[in-house]
């Protein structure tokens, strides 16, 4: 499972965030700039609700 760079990220910038999905854990997100510090994971229905709420501008 590989981690993907924001597409807003400018080429070689390493302050922005990753993200990586998985059918068992959901979805995870980390900093890029420091991947060794970890990450948050949140099941799949959890990051859908908050995708929901930012293309409603409730966020």
């Amino acid at each position: 499972m590989n981690w993907a760079k924001s597409s807003y990220s400018q080429k070689g910038a390493d302050n922005c965030v990753e993200c990586r999905s998985d059918r068992r854990e959901g979805v995870s997100i980390r900093d890029s700039r420091y991947p060794e510090r970890g990450h948050l994971a949140f099941p799949r229905a959890e990051w859908q609700g908050f995708l929901d709420s930012v293309k409603r501008g409730e966020l």
